[in-house]
């Protein structure tokens, strides 16, 4: 990317060396984001707060591939090793890393996407190569390794994957929970009902608009997955409820899209059981009207989740494997990286969150 507002091209370039602590990836698939060019052209007007790298930059957020060169210290990886490059990046140096807790690390980067402090353009400096390229240096530290059972075009799904995962576990999730997905036919949506069924929930309620998305999503898992289209003027608050013998839900995810009015949020928050938890990933920006009051008394909590850790992304990679978490529902949509920008347009029209789009140089 040279400039906001512009096409994508295509630049040539040397092949980069690895530092010492470094690996060398080559580049089998890169999943795309949706609304990327959206995002990538209007997010520093959206959120100044965020640092991005200095153009011309190279993007790209989710890549797996394999391990062509590494650096004199890495330990541990070998090179023809399949692996995911998890994006999160950190300094390794600040108080937060040094307690092993690399997500609040004020320099924390989402590398080939943007970066969370002033400390972030160091990261782009370090790493300047997103997975759109052939060829991209990452460290040793962000290699999660990943089965010959998993193909890199859904493995460059584990972004969202990861994302969902991360937000089960802070929420506790178990064979005994029951766990509303808010847009649950959506990309990270969909993510989020596999995770579940992976987690060995006892019970999945599915929310979103699209009656035919949401039947696809009932159909993962028919036993355990019970589906709602908002289209039809159901109470979500009151559906959760029946649903569950006037219990509540135990856990409630919300993955709705971009943009969204803070309302659905609020009505699948009004389902949640007594020490329910609910976790927000998705687009809903804002304040939200919440009575504190009612939230202690029916002792609920509300917990942030950013991204996921390289253990989070190994523990999927082992699921995968052992066949606990099967991805065989995604559909990938493959383009060769010079049709990146006609990726990035095609996604409007994307079939749900099952469509899978990935980039392969």
């Amino acid at each position: 990317m040279h400039a906001q507002h512009q096409p994508f091209t295509i630049d040539e370039v040397e092949v980069p060396e690895p530092g010492p602590t470094d690996v060398l990836v080559r580049v089998g698939a890169c999943g795309i984001v949706p609304n990327l060019g959206n995002v990538l052209n209007f997010l520093p007007e959206w959120w100044p707060h965020l640092t991005f790298p200095p153009l011309p930059a190279v993007f790209g957020l989710d890549v797996a591939g394999e391990i062509v060169g590494k650096g004199n210290r890495v330990h541990g990886l070998e090179v023809g090793q399949r692996v995911y490059v998890n994006p999160g990046r950190q300094c390794g140096g600040c108080f937060a890393c040094r307690t092993g807790d690399p997500q609040h690390c004020p320099a924390y980067t989402f590398n080939g996407y943007f970066g969370f402090g002033a400390g972030s353009a160091q990261i782009f400096a370090d790493y300047p190569y997103g997975g759109m390229c052939e060829y991209m240096t990452a460290p040793q530290s962000s290699m999660v390794t990943i089965p010959d059972n998993l193909s890199f075009e859904s493995a460059a799904r584990f972004g969202y994957l990861g994302t969902a995962y991360r937000a089960l576990r802070m929420a506790g999730a178990d064979a005994n929970s029951v766990v509303v997905v808010n847009g649950a036919s959506g990309t990270l949506g969909v993510c989020i009902v596999l995770l579940a069924k992976a987690f060995g929930v006892r019970k999945i309620l599915g929310v979103a608009r699209n009656k035919e998305q949401l039947e696809k999503v009932r159909a993962i898992d028919p036993q355990r997955i019970e589906v709602l289209s908002t289209n039809d003027s159901a109470k979500v608050a009151q559906w959760i409820i029946d649903s569950t013998s006037g219990r509540g839900a135990d856990i409630v995810v919300d993955a709705l899209q971009s943009g969204s009015p803070a309302e659905p949020l609020l009505e699948s928050f009004e389902g949640l059981a007594r020490g329910g938890r609910h976790v927000p990933l998705g687009g809903v920006l804002g304040p939200l009207p919440i009575n504190l009051n009612v939230l202690m008394s029916n002792d609920r909590r509300i917990i942030g989740s950013l991204w996921f850790d390289v253990a989070d992304g190994q523990a999927m990679a082992s699921m995968v494997e052992s066949g606990t978490l099967d991805l065989s529902c995604l559909e990938h949509e493959v383009f060769d990286l010079e049709d990146v920008n006609s990726a990035l347009a095609l996604f409007e029209n994307r079939n749900g969150g099952f469509s899978n789009y990935v980039i392969t140089p």
